[in-house]
């Protein structure tokens, strides 16, 4: 038998690069258990790892072996019953196994391959081609770190930048500028001098002021510089920042009495997405959270998913002080502003067209994106119509779309934030 030895020595993260070649061997596999997980799972499960079931059959690979060949003749010692050349009964009633229950008389199994992945691999396969639509960095700040990049030439610098074939070249280009006339008349004269020493020999007086010309024209030629201080060229290094753009998301929710115990784990679980999200693409990211049922209030993250507060239903308390929030902490020259909203389509009737008036006129002009989900399995309401024709008026910065289980979060939510291409 042959051993084949790799005596290499081990690159630094080996390991690491054996699993990802993996990973994307079996994606499909890992993305269709991601996302079964993603509508299975408890809000405070979100961020862990999962553990991954691939079938035995999927994951054979080709395998190359030395085959017995040939004739053999062996001999065992001990063997009282048989001698060479006799044949071996089959045996009665199966193998000679001792294990124990009933065997099935139909099917076939097999062993699958389990491995777990890790919290950092389970939210790559999550959020895979999810991004923010429609994301502009209107200001750049907080930038901890900086790169030096090459920004061009420069006619100053430090001497050891100094770059020679654009100096030469800028020289060189000088050099044809300021004597090009001079070169033009001493080719002239040069011709008539010539012409003179063949055609007119006698004519002393001629060629004599012509010497003397070509003699003025060459040492003008001759004072223009080869290099002077103006065509010295230097490659310009600058220091650039790591930009982290500021973007601020606000988060939406109606508790009124009319949203019930599931829809409002679905609105958490939507929230919660998104939350892992947006902390996942940015560096410098704030969350405002928003509860609403007569009025609104601002809260913090704890309250925002598990207190127990309950109301009529109001929807323009909260888009009232979503835009008083905008106006006072955010101005639009530095942050990048979205927002999501989740109810259950429930509002005052007299209600919904204030809504649409303030999303249209306070909100919409000044927001990168919008999202409205309803989480409901009835037929829509009013707020839903009035909410369509706030979709008219910014179909590129408004969607709104409908849950009516957990199961639908990842589909609706992959669908709102899917990467945008650019045209």
């Amino acid at each position: 038998m042959s051993y084949v030895i790799d005596r290499r020595l081990n690159g630094k993260n080996k390991s690491t690069v054996n699993r990802q070649r993996f990973l994307r061997r079996y994606r499909d596999h890992i993305k269709k258990a991601v996302e079964e997980a993603v509508s299975r799972r408890s809000i405070t499960d979100m961020e862990h790892g999962e553990q991954i079931s691939i079938p035995g059959r999927d994951i054979d690979e080709p395998v190359l072996h030395h085959g017995r060949g040939g004739k053999q003749t062996v001999v065992h010692p001990g063997n009282k019953e048989f001698t060479a050349g006799e044949s071996i009964p089959r045996p009665q009633g199966g193998g000679g196994g001792k294990g124990s229950g009933k065997a099935s008389n139909s099917g076939e199994g097999m062993d699958e391959f389990v491995f777990q992945i890790t919290q950092e691999e389970f939210l790559d396969f999550m959020f895979e081609d999810l991004e923010l639509p429609n994301l502009v960095k209107r200001h750049l700040t907080g930038s901890d770190t900086f790169k030096t990049v090459r920004a061009g030439i420069s006619n100053e610098g430090n001497p050891s930048r100094i770059n020679i074939i654009r100096t030469l070249r800028s020289a060189h280009a000088r050099r044809i500028a300021l004597s090009g006339s001079s070169r033009a008349k001493l080719r002239a004269a040069e011709a008539e001098l010539e012409r003179l020493r063949r055609e007119e020999p006698d004519n002393f007086g001629d060629i004599q002021a012509i010497e003397a010309d070509i003699v003025k024209l060459r040492g003008r030629i001759k004072r223009v510089p080869f290099l002077d201080t103006f065509d010295l060229k230097y490659n310009l290094l600058v220091k650039q920042p790591n930009p982290s753009s500021k973007a601020v998301m606000f988060c939406l929710m109606d508790v009124s009495g009319s949203m019930t115990q599931a829809t409002k784990d679905i609105a958490k679980r939507f929230f919660i997405l998104l939350y892992l999200f947006l902390k996942r693409n940015y560096d410098k990211i704030e969350v405002v959270f928003i509860r609403h049922h007569t009025s609104a209030r601002e809260v913090d993250e704890e309250e925002f998913f598990y207190s127990r507060e309950t109301g009529g239903t109001i929807v323009s308390s909260a888009l009232k002080l979503m835009q008083e929030i905008m106006a006072e902490r955010y101005p639009l020259n530095e942050w990048n502003i979205y927002a999501a909203q989740a109810s259950d389509g429930d509002n005052w009737n007299d209600d919904s067209p204030i809504c649409r008036d303030i999303l249209i006129k306070q909100i919409m002009p000044f927001v990168q994106y919008y999202t409205y989900v309803e989480i409901t399995p009835r037929e829509h309401q009013a707020l839903w119509f009035e909410y369509e024709q706030v979709s008219e008026a910014f179909s590129e910065t408004f969607a709104q779309q409908q849950l009516v289980s957990a199961g639908d979060i990842y589909p609706v939510f992959r669908e709102l934030f899917q990467r945008r291409l650019v045209t």
